[in-house]
């Protein structure tokens, strides 16, 4: 056999393309979540719902795993990881798609912002509203025409295309691991192990600052003026460029699958020849010893082909062996605490980070004295501001009776509801955006990730030694299945339900909601930024210390 002589060069080659596959789709999660925020607005939608699409990627997995586990060790493993990164790509490339069938981005504003008035006062910000009437919501049949015009239900392909990454990565980590101990030797399992992961870790942090750089660029680059854009990046209802990550993200998984194409199917034993040495043989029973029973040490038997019919009846007496290993079960339950509050946290972190640490104190002036003669909307959401450091919800609501400039240098004056908390000498003008963040939040911000890479750093250590753990206690047969398993209902009771309540748990600190093209409900702008610190510190508790 040709690769008997080629065992080792092979398992290395298998080793750097598992490596850069793990990577690889460490980048797309990541990406992934730091761009629910930039989804989110994109399609005017709520966080309960941005957590059921999170979580839809969840779902594609579990649609899978268990069959690709037990199936997919007894057929060409390396091929079907290729498969699946090249389903994973293209679930990739179809999340971005809706940006290509959607017509340019528009946020809502409540402030005419030509660019062909000089500076002169001319825009009446107080009157600009002029009456209640625009609160009224429009009938159905204008709402159905304009929600099909604005392709406001095109967040089902960004559902879809995780979904299909779902799928696409689920032979990854069961048949490569598989793969990878079955023909390594037992000794160098843990630190190809600790390989993997340690080049896997490297992807987050290259999809977070994809998505950092990213969410600076306006989502329409290229096909827009980004001189009549009032907005900034720091404005709630600023959209970036999410959908060019995920074309970058796709290409990459693409290129990731290359390798595994032309990887055999089995490998003989690292270090060892075709004969192997009774030694070898009796150092391995050995170490397996200390975990099997008994009554499965002789379990083994000479591989002979196997039809499908006699896998798929073998296959429900495996999952009942497997079950009855009571390390596997407790490291199951184990997985399944921990996994709960993490992944509420992870997907929202960006979020949290923007509206904690990223915003200053913000004012949601109702209708009072200061701005009783300015038939305001209560709907709409254009802040502005003011020199008192406090941010207002619209220059309407912030009682200020005229503007000067044009696009993002227009500045509002005499806005009489900042004159309410200053003395009549004082600046009562406002300018267009939330005011900054407090020189605190500098330091606090500095403190909060110190503590976050501590408690990553904590956690992480025990992956290599709980896999070893599972791979050493199970019978040899089983490691895939065992390993699809601890996915399939560590994601399915773990990975779907944390982003759906959290996200409906976030949604309750809303303090302003958007509204949509179409009327009705959009996204929110703005949180209570105590309440909504307690919600994540929960999930950060409920993973780290459960």
């Amino acid at each position: 056999f040709y690769f008997t002589y080629l065992g080792e060069p092979c398992v290395k080659l298998f080793l750097a393309s598992m490596a850069l596959v793990f990577f690889a789709k460490a980048f797309g999660g990541a990406y992934m979540k730091s761009s629910i925020t930039q989804i989110e607005r994109r399609f005017d939608i709520p966080s309960s719902l941005i957590g059921v699409i999170d979580g839809s990627f969840e779902m594609g997995n579990l649609l899978v795993i268990a069959f690709v586990s037990y199936f997919g060790a007894k057929l060409h493993r390396p091929r079907l990881i290729a498969i699946g990164c090249v389903i994973m790509a293209t679930g990739s490339y179809l999340i971005a798609l809706p940006h290509f069938l959607q017509g340019p981005y528009k946020y809502e504003t409540s402030v005419s912002h030509s660019i062909s008035v000089n500076s002169s006062e001319s825009a009446l910000p107080c009157h600009s509203n002029h009456s209640l009437s625009e609160d009224e919501t429009p009938d159905v049949e204008t709402r159905t025409a304009c929600e099909k015009a604005a392709g406001s239900s095109l967040w089902i392909y960004v559902f879809l295309g995780n979904m299909l990454r779902g799928i696409g990565e689920t032979p990854i980590m069961p048949l490569g691991v598989s793969y990878l101990d079955d023909f390594s030797r037992e000794e160098n399992t843990p630190f190809y192990l600790a390989c993997i992961h340690t080049v896997g870790i490297l992807g987050p942090m290259f999809g977070f600052m994809l998505g950092s750089y990213l969410a600076k660029i306006y989502v329409d680059i290229g096909s827009v003026d980004l001189d009549g854009v009032t907005i900034n990046y720091k404005d709630s209802r600023w959209v970036g460029a999410w959908w060019l990550g995920f074309i970058v993200t796709g290409t990459i998984i693409m290129l990731s699958s290359i390798p595994f194409w032309f990887l055999p199917k089995s490998l003989p034993k690292q270090g060892e020849e075709e004969s192997q040495s009774k030694s070898t043989e009796l150092a391995t029973v050995a170490e397996q010893g200390n975990f099997l029973p008994e009554e499965n040490q002789d379990h083994e038997e000479k591989e002979k082909p196997v039809t499908f019919q006699e896998l798929a009846k073998d296959f429900v007496p495996s999952l009942r062996r497997l079950f009855k290993n009571t390390i596997f079960t407790l490291m199951i339950l184990t997985y399944l605490v921990s996994v709960n509050g993490f992944i509420g946290m992870i997907t929202f972190k960006p979020k949290f980070l923007e509206q904690v640490y990223g915003q200053s104190a913000s004012k949601q002036t109702l209708l009072s004295q200061c701005n009783m003669g300015c038939s305001c909307s209560m709907k709409h959401w254009d802040p502005v501001c003011a020199y008192n450091g406090m941010t207002y919800a619209s220059p309407c609501l912030a009682g200020c009776q005229t503007s000067t400039g044009t696009g993002r240098e227009m500045v509002f004056h005499n806005c009489t509801c900042v004159g309410e908390m200053k003395s009549p000498a004082m600046n009562m003008s406002a300018v267009l955006g939330q005011c900054p963040r407090k020189t605190d939040c500098d330091r606090i911000f500095k403190i909060y990730m110190a503590l976050s890479v501590t408690g990553s750093f904590i956690s992480a250590c025990g992956g290599t030694p709980g896999y070893i753990v599972m791979l050493r206690s199970i019978q040899p047969d089983l490691k895939a299945l065992a390993l699809g398993m601890q996915t399939l209902i560590v994601r399915t009771l773990g990975g779907i339900p944390p982003p759906i309540y959290f996200g409906a748990l976030i949604d309750r600190t809303c303090l302003k909601w958007g509204t949509k093209q179409c009327g009705g409900r959009g996204a929110c702008r703005l949180y209570d930024a105590n309440a909504f610190r307690k919600t994540e510190l929960l999930s950060l508790a409920y993973s780290r210390y459960s």
